[in-house]
């Protein structure tokens, strides 16, 4: 059942998330910083909730030529991926324009642990200094290149994923849709939307429900989504998937999302668009949690839940759901 929230009523929200909420109060003037600065802002804020660094096999740091962004491979110690994929592409959140290897890096390797998987970190560019098309540019450069390179790092090309966290689940799921047949090499074995920007024209009810009080704010998210877009139409599907005409052939879809996110009205639509359309598609809902709430694993027990629920939802894929 969907949850009901006032703009200011917090009932049902987990004590913890509201402890976290309180204790980021730079968070509400984000948007009146320069970039550099909310980047030093956002990292240093969030270091106290991530994950512990697991241990890994191995970091492979990759400097591929031409157009394609900086990547590093976290292997895991134990092998055995679950699920249809065995190395999934990893696109951090932050809503294209925060967000570094320092505070993600804890959650790929604990995802690798998770899924017994290669994750493979994306460096995409940042707007505002590099805007649309320019993240997702770097984004399916970065998909060629692992479809082309996978077999000299002794890796599957017919067992890769997407895993894609806020803004990072929009570009994740916008290379899903421009791959469906391998027009970057392969077709995607799956992909992993963690409560995904997937409608910019910030209409569904959430965004007003949930504008202020909840971390993601209405004026940090429309911040964000001016950094990316600059003049592009929000309505442009190649920015704003879930206005895609056609979803059909898309990989199989896990998408996460939180009961006190502005992103959730499109997660839901997103999953039931994807159904129509064919493509297996699993919701994992979190009715008492907020917007990030993944990477905080220091202090939020649900992140370990929900791992674990990701984990369990690509078991249960069917094997040839993703042909």
């Amino acid at each position: 059942m969907l949850q009901i929230v006032k703009t200011t009523d917090a009932v049902g929200l987990d004590r913890r998330a509201r402890r976290v909420i309180d204790s980021l109060p730079t968070l509400a003037n984000f948007s009146k910083l320069s970039a550099a600065t909310a980047r030093k802002t956002y990292a240093s804020s969030r270091t106290p909730y991530l994950w512990p660094l697991d241990e890994v096999a191995e970091i492979v740091d990759i400097a591929a030529a031409g157009d394609v962004p900086p990547l590093r491979l976290f292997r895991p110690a134990l092998r055995g991926a679950v699920g249809p994929a065995e190395t999934y592409l990893f696109l951090h959140g932050g809503g294209w324009t925060v967000g570094d290897l320092a505070t993600y890096e804890p959650l790929c390797r604990r995802l690798a642990h998770v899924l017994r998987a290669d994750i493979l970190w994306v460096d995409y560019r940042l707007a505002p200094e590099h805007p649309f098309p320019a993240p997702l540019d770097d984004t399916l450069a970065a998909c060629r290149w692992i479809f082309a390179n996978a077999a000299s790092l002794g890796l599957d090309a017919t067992r890769i994923g997407l895993i894609g966290d806020s803004s990072g689940g929009n570009l994740a799921a916008v290379a899903a849709l421009l791959n469906r047949r391998g027009e970057l090499g392969e077709k995607f074995a799956a992909q992993v939307l963690i409560y995904p920007c997937l409608d910019l024209t910030r209409s569904h009810p959430s965004h007003q429900d949930f504008a202020d009080g909840f971390l993601l704010t209405g004026a940090l998210y429309r911040w964000y989504v001016e950094n990316y877009l600059r003049d592009r139409d929000p309505e442009d599907p190649l920015v704003s998937p879930l206005l895609a005409d056609d979803l059909a052939g898309a990989a199989p879809a896990i998408i996460v999302h939180a009961g006190f996110d502005p992103l959730r009205d499109e997660a839901i639509a997103y999953v039931g668009k994807l159904r129509r359309a064919g493509v297996v598609a699993k919701e994992i809902a979190f009715a008492d949690m907020i917007h990030g709430f993944l990477t905080m694993g220091g202090v939020l027990p649900q992140a370990g839940d929900a791992l674990a629920c990701i984990r369990a939802a690509l078991e249960a894929l069917p094997p040839d759901s993703g042909s």
